[in-house]
């Protein structure tokens, strides 16, 4: 489970205006192993953090490339999963390797989208002729489609723009941050403090009536943007700011040894090779 919040505006009037602003949570068993974001081995190119479950090593549920290739992942609630189905983490880390853009991408994972548990995929190519943010969920319609360009949107473990209310409300105060006038660090604290919202948005009956099977004390954990319960939740923030001439600043916080009160902050920044 996890939830993304995004204001993509390719062509930014305002000179101090980004193309892109994204926030995102992932929310994990707080035990299962992880490697926190950086750079792949020696050639600098891709930036994730990366699953090292056993049969799952590899895959990711966000990252960018200096290609300007971006992916992000999250889950679709449903308490019916396949154990045999295929590791979701790969259409990530796949897209970020492969030189296929952002729409045949989708289309191609499309077509192989019974291999997999429910899930929501956003693509992206940030170029210096044109930038795309493209969207597709396996649960959903079978084409993937192209995201309007000056749109804000949220994304959790429903389908696009699902109103839950988790993400109706997270979804306000995003656009109240990003409609400020902040410097990048302010922009990036203040993100940071809309993912640890602990505020339970209940009742959701859109979000109950998806997730049958699930204790309601389950599905009221999950009702908060950042998710507290017992071995599971919240235990990693990113923000991943894009300007207008393709600066990056890519900012992950992220548990520590299954333990609430520790945290690590890494910063990266580099410029796209548009």
């Amino acid at each position: 489970m996890c939830i993304i919040f995004l204001k993509f505006d390719p062509r930014p009037a305002s000179k101090n205006a980004y193309r892109l602003i994204l926030a995102a949570n992932r929310d994990e068993v707080y035990s299962r192993p992880s490697k926190a974001a950086d750079f792949w081995g020696s050639n600098n190119e891709i930036l994730s953090g990366l699953d090292l479950e056993e049969g799952k090593e590899g895959g990711s549920w966000l990252g960018i490339s200096k290609r300007g290739k971006l992916a992000a992942l999250t889950n679709y609630l449903d308490a019916r999963q396949n154990p045999d189905a295929q590791g979701r983490g790969s259409l990530v880390s796949n897209y970020l390797m492969d030189n296929l853009d952002s729409f045949a991408y989708l289309r191609k994972v499309s077509s192989e989208a019974h291999l997999y548990n429910g899930f929501n995929l956003l693509t992206a190519d940030f170029r210096a002729n044109e930038d795309t943010l493209c969207y597709y969920g396996n649960t959903g319609s079978s084409e993937p489609i192209h995201l309007k360009a000056a749109g804000i949107y949220g994304l959790s473990n429903s389908l696009l723009e699902t109103p839950w209310r988790k993400l109706q409300h997270g979804k306000r105060l995003f656009t109240s941050v990003v409609n400020k006038t902040l410097s990048p660090d302010g922009l990036v604290q203040e993100l940071l403090h809309i993912l640890n919202n602990e505020e339970l948005n209940t009742p959701d009956p859109a979000q109950e009536n998806q997730g049958v099977g699930f204790s309601k004390a389950i599905l009221r954990a999950l009702s908060a943007v950042c998710v507290r319960s017992p071995g599971y939740g919240t235990r990693t923030n990113t923000v991943i700011l894009i300007d207008r001439e393709g600066n990056v600043s890519f900012t992950e916080r992220t548990m520590l040894n299954c333990d609430l009160t520790q945290w690590s902050t890494n910063s990266f920044h580099f410029k796209l090779q548009e």
